[in-house]
């Protein structure tokens, strides 16, 4: 199965915030992210403050397959957002997941019931 992982994962994993065994095999076959993604965690206050951890964060996200927002991604986010209000980063996420088949891993699994995209929880510490 391949995997799109949600930005919330991608910060957990990066800072040893989970425990889960299985993420670690996620990350190591199918380190997919959207590009907003790569934008909110990349963008990610803390890391303002602390160069050393930025530096560190990019070369980490450097490993990871980013899906650019394409046409069909977007197209399927508005719908997202016009039937189900969902925000922006959210959608994008989804229509990512939805247009190359791909399930979303989060720890916020409701941010995606009822958007038609398969998802995998993850636990934290």
């Amino acid at each position: 199965m391949a995997y799109l992982i949600d930005t919330n994962i991608v910060i957990y994993y990066f800072n040893g915030l989970t425990d889960d065994e299985a993420i670690h095999t996620i990350f190591a076959d199918s380190f997919n992210i959207s590009i907003i993604t790569k934008i909110e965690f990349l963008g990610w206050g803390q890391f303002a403050a602390d160069l050393e951890s930025y530096a560190k964060a990019r070369e980490f996200i450097s490993y990871a397959t980013v899906f650019d927002l394409k046409d069909a991604i977007a197209e399927q986010a508005i719908r997202l957002r016009q039937q189900f209000k969902t925000k922006t980063p959210d959608a994008i996420i989804a229509a990512t997941a939805s247009v190359n088949g791909l399930s979303v891993v989060t720890n916020n699994t409701s941010d995606f019931s009822g958007l038609g995209v398969r998802t995998i929880a993850v636990s934290i510490k």
